[in-house]
């Protein structure tokens, strides 16, 4: 069993800069492909970003892509977000989670989740 916890959320001009960061326990980090995803008030939850065990590969949304960047390191259980050009539409609760599916966009496909951590981007 995995357990992730997030941090790094905080308030943001648009146009700004944040990193999250989604740290490890529990199990062997580089077994896992990893994946962030946001949810609004009232809307679904949405795929972000993902990156395979060894950071070979990376995904992003249309939405993202450009702007943020998925990055880990498997010597500190960690893997971030590194988000740019922010924009308010980027306003969520962001969640990492972990999968066996390299490339997975489906929430679905992920069994381990964090606890979330918020982000708001002012206009």
């Amino acid at each position: 069993q995995v357990q992730l916890v997030e941090s790094g959320g905080g308030l943001v001009q648009a146009g700004g800069s944040l990193r999250l960061s989604c740290v490890a326990s529990g199990g062997t980090f580089s077994s896992y492909a990893m994946g962030w995803f946001r949810q609004a008030p009232g809307k679904e939850r949405e795929f972000v970003a993902a990156i395979s065990r060894f950071a070979l590969s990376t995904w992003y949304a249309d939405s993202v892509k450009g702007r943020f960047t998925i990055s880990r390191d498997n010597v500190k259980n960690t893997v971030y977000l590194q988000m740019t050009s922010q924009k308010p539409e980027d306003t969520a609760v962001y969640y990492c989670a972990a999968s066996a599916n390299r490339g997975a966009r489906s929430a679905s496909e992920y069994p381990y989740w964090g606890q979330g951590t918020q982000v708001t981007v002012s206009s």
